[in-house]
C-alpha cells in the first residue's frame, strides 16, 4: 500500500508511482491492437506514405500534409527497421502513451503526492480517447507524450531554473509542435500556469526566452501548412455536437480544481494551476478560432485529457483521504482487499466502451474491408474508379487487392506526382476510357460531397451506360460492381 505523506518527493519513491500506469496503458494498448485487420483512411495514408522513399516523402511534403511530415519520417524509420504491418504502424503510438502515463504520474507525485500521482496515471490510462489514439498510426499519441513530458520539464525548470532545464523543456515542446503544430497551444496553457502560480521573474524570463525559440523553430512549418490549408477545408464550424464533450470535461475539471489540495513542500506550481489550463485552454482557443477559420477537431487536442486525469487523480486522492470512519476500523490486513476491489471497479467500469474501441466499427471507415470487397466483386481486366478521386486509400494500402483491376482515371501515382492519392486524367479522357470497358468496380463514400468535374463525369457515364449489378457496403465505404446494361450476368 502506498502511503501519502507531506515529505518532499525522493527518487526511491518514483518507481512505485510510475510503473502501474505505464504498465496498464501498455497492456490496454496491446489489447486488440489489430482491430480485426481493419484500418481507416488516415492510418492508411500514414502506412503508404511511410513506405515511400525519403525523396518521395520530401517531395510530397512540399505539396501536401507537411503538418504530419515528422510523423511520416519517424514511421518510415520504423518500417525500414521492421516492416511489421499494422503492429509496426500502431506500436509507436502505444509506447508514446506509455511515456505520457508515466510522466503524468510523476507530475502528480511531485505536485500532490505519490497517491495522487498514481491515481492520475491510472485514470489517464483508462480515458477512452487515450486508448483510442494509443492504437492509431497517427501523430496524436506522440504529441500527447511530448506535451505531458514537456509539462513535467516545466515543473522541473520552475523548481530548479537552470539553462539546461529550460533547454530540455524547449526541445520537447518544439518536438511536439513539429509533430502537430497545435501542440503549441499547450505552451499557451503553460503561460496561464505561470501566471496562476505566481512564478518569479527568473522563471518568467526562462520560459519567455524558451518559448520564443520554440516559436521561431515552428515558424517554417506554420508557413508551409498555411499554404496547404486546402487540405483541412473539410472541417466545419463547431456545433453543439462538437462542444458538449469539452464543455463537460472542462466543468468536471473545474469542480475537481475547487478541492483543497494539501501542501507538498517544494511543490510548485499547485497541481490545479498546471492541470486546469492544460485541460481548458487548448480546446477553447481552437474552438473560438474555428468560428472564423474552422480548425477544431477533437483529436488535435487529445493531450488536454492529461489535465483532466491530473484533476481526477487529485479528486480521487482527496476522496480516499476522507473515507468513512467505518473503513478505518477495518483490520489492517483487509484494507488491501478493499483497495483491490476499488481498483477493479475503476478498471472494469469502462470495459464495454473499451471493447468497442477495438472493433472496426470504432473508426469512421475501413479501407482494408473495402479492398477485400473490390477484390471479391471484380475480376481480371475490370476497371476500377474512385469517387471522390481523392479516396484511393484502399488501393494504396492493399495494392494486391487491385492488382487485376485497371484504374482507368489515374495518370500519375501519388509517389510519382508528389501527392497522396495521385493525379487523375481530365474529364474527357475519363469518359473516353469508360467507353472502352464493360465492367467497372466503383469505390465511393456512401454520401460523397463536393464532387469535382472528374467525379461528375464518372458518375454521369456510369448512370448512362452501365447498370449496378452487386454492391457491398463496408464501414464508411460502398463498393459497387457496374456492367454494361444487359450484361450483369
Amino acid at each position: 500500500m502506498i502511503v501519502t505523506t507531506n515529505e518532499p518527493p525522493t527518487p526511491d519513491r518514483v518507481r512505485p508511482v510510475v510503473l502501474p500506469p505505464a504498465l496498464l496503458i501498455l497492456l490496454l494498448g496491446l489489447w486488440g491492437i489489430g482491430r480485426g485487420g481493419s484500418i481507416w483512411r488516415d492510418e492508411a495514408v500514414s502506412y503508404q506514405v511511410a513506405h515511400r522513399s525519403l525523396p518521395e516523402i520530401w517531395r510530397m511534403l512540399h505539396e501536401i500534409d507537411a503538418v504530419h511530415g515528422l510523423h511520416y519520417l519517424l514511421l518510415h524509420t520504423v518500417f525500414r527497421c521492421w516492416d511489421g504491418g499494422l503492429l509496426a504502424l500502431r506500436l509507436p503510438s502505444v509506447l508514446a502513451m506509455v511515456l505520457a502515463a508515466a510522466a503524468l504520474a510523476e507530475i502528480g507525485r511531485r505536485l500532490a503526492g505519490p497517491r495522487a500521482g498514481l491515481l492520475a496515471g491510472l485514470v489517464f490510462a483508462l480515458v477512452p480517447a487515450v486508448q483510442q489514439y494509443a492504437q492509431e498510426g497517427r501523430s496524436y499519441a506522440s504529441v500527447c507524450a511530448a506535451v505531458v513530458v514537456g509539462s513535467l520539464l516545466l515543473v522541473r525548470a520552475w523548481q530548479r531554473p537552470r539553462a539546461s532545464a529550460w533547454a530540455a523543456y524547449g526541445a520537447v515542446m518544439l518536438l511536439g509542435a513539429l509533430l502537430h503544430e497545435f501542440a503549441v497551444l499547450a505552451v499557451a496553457g503553460h503561460a496561464v500556469t505561470l501566471w496562476w502560480g505566481r512564478a518569479g521573474r527568473r522563471v518568467w524570463r526562462g520560459w519567455a526566452v524558451t518559448t520564443a525559440l520554440v516559436l521561431v523553430g515552428l515558424l517554417p512549418l506554420v508557413l508551409i501548412s498555411r499554404a496547404q490549408a486546402d487540405q483541412v477545408a473539410w472541417i466545419r464550424t463547431p456545433d453543439w455536437s462538437d462542444l458538449w464533450a469539452p464543455a463537460l470535461t472542462g466543468a468536471v475539471g473545474a469542480l475537481c480544481a475547487c478541492l483543497r489540495q494539501p501542501a507538498v513542500p517544494g511543490a510548485v506550481p499547485r497541481l490545479r494551476a498546471l492541470a486546469l489550463p492544460l485541460l481548458v485552454l487548448p480546446p477553447a482557443v481552437l474552438i473560438l478560432v474555428s468560428y472564423l477559420d474552422p480548425l477544431y477537431v477533437d483529436r488535435y487536442v487529445v493531450f488536454s485529457y492529461a489535465g483532466l486525469a491530473l484533476l481526477l487523480g487529485l479528486a480521487l486522492d482527496r476522496g480516499w483521504a476522507r473515507l468513512p470512519r467505518a473503513l478505518a476500523r477495518w483490520p489492517t490486513a483487509g484494507r488491501p482487499v478493499v483497495a483491490a476491489f476499488a481498483l477493479a471497479a475503476l478498471v472494469l467500469a469502462p470495459l464495454p466502451l473499451e471493447r468497442g474501441l477495438r472493433t472496426p466499427q470504432s473508426r469512421p471507415n475501413d479501407v482494408a474491408a473495402a479492398a477485400r470487397a473490390a477484390r471479391d466483386l471484380g475480376r481480371p481486366g475490370d476497371a476500377v474508379l474512385f469517387v471522390p478521386g481523392s479516396r484511393r486509400e484502399a488501393a494504396l494500402y492493399d495494392p494486391a487487392a487491385f492488382a487485376d483491376l485497371t484504374d482507368i482515371a489515374l495518370v500519375r501515382s501519388g509517389a510519382d506526382s508528389g501527392t497522396i492519392n495521385g493525379v487523375e486524367a481530365a474529364p474527357e479522357r475519363i469518359r473516353a476510357a469508360l467507353a472502352t470497358v464493360h465492367r467497372v468496380v466503383l469505390v465511393t463514400d456512401p454520401r460523397p460531397r463536393g464532387a469535382s468535374a472528374r467525379d461528375r463525369a464518372k458518375l454521369a457515364v456510369l448512370a448512362a451506360r452501365f447498370k449496378p449489378c452487386r454492391s457491398t457496403a463496408v464501414r464508411g465505404i460502398t463498393v459497387t460492381l457496374y456492367a454494361v446494361r444487359g450484361s450483369c450476368d
